[in-house]
């Protein structure tokens, strides 16, 4: 039976098309879904944000996600935040991807 992480280096990096969810990594493991949101906000309307968490513990996973009202905002937002700093570390952020499907998952 072949590992399912065999495949991985086979994968190419395709980044995902302008749209209004944006992907924030990089997060201090404090930062709150309320973080994410009165630093985004000054961009335009935020619609949600959240930061993903290990569902047995409650302890971030050390990224999240910020949706906007449109693909404008999203992409000013990516603009003028990606690579500043979020309480003391350096964010990272992309268009957030469509969720994938994954079966082996309970």
């Amino acid at each position: 039976m072949m590992d399912q992480r065999d495949n991985r280096e086979d994968r190419v990096f395709t980044p995902a098309e302008p749209n209004p969810r944006l992907f924030i990594g990089g997060l201090a493991w404090a930062a709150t879904d309320e973080d994410l949101k009165d630093t985004f906000a000054p961009f335009g309307e935020v619609v949600s944000a959240s930061v993903v968490r290990f569902p047995d513990t409650g302890r971030s996973k050390g990224f999240g996600f910020v949706e906007y009202s449109s693909t404008e905002e999203a992409q000013k937002a990516k603009d003028e935040m990606d690579g500043k700093e979020l309480q003391g570390r350096a964010i990272k952020i992309d268009f957030a991807r469509p969720r994938r499907e994954n079966n082996d998952r309970a």
